[in-house]
């Protein structure tokens, strides 16, 4: 009799501690095995400012805390790879500027974008002229330029429906291999202005004095069209979605939560990043401040994120930078 008592006691304890489990769901943990999380491939830039965003996610583990399984990131120093590989598959998630993934998008590549991270403010006209005050007295002068980016056609598409004026007809263009050279045109008196962007901006007016930013892409959008001119953001490949359907969620909002950190924690952000970026910490900080370097969240499940996307593509469209305007396949939700 008190041998049964016990059992039907233990029972009833067992029973107790059990209940809360299954009233959330959770009933059969025991004897069920946890799903295990499908691990992510993803890349950088080196040198270059995504180091900031993937270093610091890294060190504070935000992947995890999202229940994403990311490894570590695969360096690239050439851009035309860094892009390749991803479209051919060889990494996931993508860190690259929204225009350059619309592209591939229009012409076939399974992707989606999930979310912008920088504004256009990093994409600026350098000089050091005195007589150069605005765009119209670039009349007549060298500007240095990478011409075979994509932000240079997205510069080029915006002065022209924003202000009016075509780069190229006002100005000569002096091409150079990259945004770089531009400044260093500028610091060497060769080009009485440059297209380029941050840090490279930060970089040219911390070693030159004299140096001023003439004219910003992303200011001038948001002026006209009270809109952010996306220019970085997040891309992952379709493959990868269909093999986890929350991961948009989970990429959105890790790399919200970077941007947050990295804003409100800049000192410790661009020690994190260190040599990888291939900038001084200083320098970083300067491009980051100054808001030039903004990073700004606009995820793509928002109609403002879409809207600012479709609204810059219209001008690349006009422009014959992009054929067409993408649908709403492009977008990740």
């Amino acid at each position: 009799m008190n041998g049964r008592a016990l059992s039907r006691r233990a029972l009833l304890r067992t029973a107790s501690a059990l209940a809360p489990a299954a009233i959330l769901g959770m009933g059969s943990w025991i004897s069920r095995p946890a799903r295990a999380q499908t691990p992510l491939k993803w890349a950088n830039l080196t040198p270059g400012f995504t180091t900031l965003l993937t270093d610091y996610i890294t060190a504070k583990q935000l992947g995890k805390a999202n229940g994403l399984a990311l490894g570590k990131p695969t360096s690239y120093t050439s851009v035309s790879t860094y892009y390749n590989d991803f479209v051919a598959g060889n990494y996931d998630v993508c860190i690259g500027s929204w225009d350059t993934f619309a592209s591939r998008y229009l012409a076939g590549v399974p992707l989606q974008y999930v979310c912008s991270v920088t504004t256009g403010n990093m994409i600026n006209i350098v000089t050091r002229e005195q007589a150069v005050r605005k765009l119209q007295d670039l009349q007549g002068k060298t500007l240095a330029a990478p011409q075979s980016t994509g932000t240079y056609r997205m510069m080029r598409a915006i002065m022209q429906e924003i202000d009016g004026i075509d780069l190229e007809k006002v100005a000569t263009v002096q091409n150079v291999d990259n945004p770089a050279a531009s400044v260093t045109l500028v610091m060497a008196n060769r080009a009485d202005a440059g297209l380029t962007w941050e840090p490279n901006v930060s970089m040219g007016l911390q070693r030159v004095p004299d140096m001023r930013v003439l004219y910003s892409a992303g200011v001038a959008f948001r002026r006209k069209l009270n809109l952010d001119l996306p220019y970085f953001g997040v891309a992952v490949r379709k493959d990868a979605i269909a093999r986890d359907p929350g991961l948009v969620e989970r990429l959105n909002r890790t790399f919200q939560q970077s941007i947050e950190g990295i804003m409100a924690h800049t000192d410790e952000a661009v020690k994190i990043a260190g040599a990888n970026s291939g900038t001084s910490s200083e320098v970083l900080k300067t491009a980051i401040e100054s808001r030039r370097m903004e990073f700004k969240h606009a995820s793509m499940q928002t109609e403002e994120g879409r809207r600012s996307i479709l609204v810059a593509n219209e001008f690349l469209q006009r422009s014959g930078a992009l054929p067409k305007i993408v649908d709403r396949g492009f977008f990740a939700s």
